[in-house]
């Protein structure tokens, strides 16, 4: 805030909302994010690059004025704040989160109490590996921010995460993929959403 440098993460539904805000508190915004290709993340980037004039990038594209590849490890400065790239495939191929101060902006890798679908094979192990050789790497103190407000609460942290959330307890890759498989009756069980 104190430089007013902004990043803009999945603009999908209410660009203008979003713009305006922005404009308000007197951002300047520096960059667009797309955590990953699907429409409910990329849906309101035509309308935010003409509202802001500053285009969308998903991983592997190049960002114009810095020349900066959207790639694992990549470093995005924004004010006094370093965004940090992490490729979390497993959702989709193209799946990045975003992790910049004690924040990390998950998309659909990490919801609060659960995590993004895939299918039962390599993009299942894709994504444990993703969440337990990354995300989960991060100090427990991490607020974890997911691209949908599908869970108990708006945000999280990475510890409470680690302890609570049903996939993350999980003791190997096979018992997060029965999981994954038996999710609905998992959640009638537990009285979960």
């Amino acid at each position: 805030e104190s430089t007013n440098s902004a990043a803009i993460i999945d603009p999908s539904y209410s660009p203008k909302v979003i713009a305006d805000f922005a404009n308000g508190k007197g951002y300047n915004i520096e960059y667009v994010f797309n955590t990953h290709g699907d429409s409910d993340h990329t849906n309101g980037n035509k309308e935010t690059f003409a509202l802001t004039g500053v285009r969308a990038l998903l991983f592997g594209e190049k960002e114009p004025k810095t020349g900066i590849t959207v790639a694992e490890g990549a470093e995005f400065p924004l004010g006094n704040l370093t965004i940090h790239i992490i490729h979390t495939p497993g959702h989709t191929d193209d799946s990045i989160c975003l992790y910049a101060g004690d924040a990390v902006f998950t998309g659909d890798t990490l919801f609060i109490g659960k995590i993004g679908g895939t299918d039962f094979g390599d993009n299942a192990r894709k994504q444990y590996d993703s969440l337990h050789n990354k995300l989960l790497t991060l100090p427990d103190s991490t607020r974890v921010f997911p691209g949908h407000n599908v869970g108990v609460a708006p945000e999280s942290t990475i510890l409470h995460e680690r302890q609570t959330n049903p996939f993350l307890v999980q003791p190997d890759l096979a018992a997060f993929i029965a999981l994954k498989k038996n999710w609905l009756e998992y959640k009638k069980t537990h009285g979960i959403a």
